[in-house]
This record gives C-alpha cells, sequence and structure tokens, in this order.
C-alpha cells in the first residue's frame, strides 16, 4: 500500500505538470480547477494508501516527495489566488501599464516547496521558518501593492500545506 501511494503522490505531481507550460496557462478556470481538485484528491487518496502501507520503501522515497511537493502544488495555489480574486473590487482595478503583482510568484513557489519538504524531511521543522522569513523579506517592498499582501499569504499558505501534505506522505511510506 505504501507504494502505491507514492506513486499516486508523483502521478498527482505529472497531472499538475501542464499548468506550468505557457500554453496551460492562458486556460479557462475550469481546466485549471478541475487539474488542482483531481490532484487534490490524489493527494489524499495516496495519504490513505500510505497510512494504510506496512512502510519500509527506504530513504528513496523522500526524493520522489520533494519532487512531488514542488511541481504539484503550483496549479493548486494558482487556483486558491484565482478563486479569491474579485475583479469588480475597486482596488482590483489596474491600468494597463501596470507591472503584474508578485512577478516571478510560480517559480518562487516550486522553490518554496522544495525547501519546505525537504526541511521536513530532513527533521529540521525550523527550516520551515527560515524559508518563510527569506520569502517574506524578499518580498517586503511589494507587499504594500493593492491586494499584494492577501495574495502572499493565500499563495504561501496553499504551497506551505502541500509541501507539508507531500512531506508526511512520505514519512508514512518509508
Amino acid at each position: 500500500m505504501s507504494s502505491a501511494g507514492l506513486i499516486i503522490l508523483c502521478l498527482a505531481a505529472l497531472v499538475s505538470a501542464p499548468m506550468y507550460f505557457e500554453r496551460m496557462r492562458g486556460s479557462g478556470n475550469g481546466v485549471l480547477y478541475t487539474l488542482s481538485a483531481v490532484t487534490v484528491l490524489m493527494l489524499g487518496f495516496a495519504g490513505v494508501l500510505a497510512g494504510l502501507g506496512e512502510g519500509g520503501l527506504g530513504a528513496g522515497v523522500y526524493a520522489f516527495a520533494v519532487a512531488a511537493a514542488a511541481i504539484g502544488g503550483g496549479p493548486v495555489t494558482v487556483s486558491i489566488l484565482r478563486l479569491s480574486y474579485n475583479a469588480s473590487h475597486p482596488e482590483n482595478a489596474t491600468d494597463a501599464e501596470d507591472e503584474p503583482v508578485l512577478r516571478g510568484g510560480a517559480w518562487i513557489g516550486v522553490l518554496e516547496r522544495t525547501a519546505i519538504a525537504s526541511t521536513l524531511l530532513a527533521g529540521w521543522p525550523e527550516g520551515l521558518a527560515v524559508v518563510l522569513a527569506v520569502k517574506g523579506l524578499g518580498r517586503y517592498n511589494e507587499l504594500g501593492q493593492a491586494g499584494a499582501a492577501e495574495r502572499f499569504i493565500l499563495g504561501t499558505f496553499s504551497s506551505v500545506l502541500w509541501a507539508s501534505a507531500a512531506a508526511g506522505i512520505a514519512v508514512l511510506a518509508r
């Protein structure tokens, strides 16, 4: 059962992978929400199977879990951010010349999830605080823009939860 949980965790990451390519970024919300829902369900199913298993897969499972944490959380985070966005709110009115809020978030998220899963699996949960502190300091100047703080918090929480869940599945499967 543990190996089945690991396989499903990796498949969840593969389902998410197309969302990182340019042609999928412009896809409608329906595709994004569907892929995100499938990914979250697969993550939950992987957790159940890993919990029911006997373990014994070895430390190599950690590499797969870190990869799944890094790749799998992006579309879920984007879905949460899109669901929380209210275009009709006056704060969200933008000029065509405005730069996007919190540029580079997708790649920062990949690195963030990688670091979080790695520190948790290394037995250093304090590393989570270090990762979040570095991210907060790096984004400090941008957080004053309209809506930036909310996007920062929502994106960070969803990334941290995804990476923590992937790391937890690895611990159960090992």
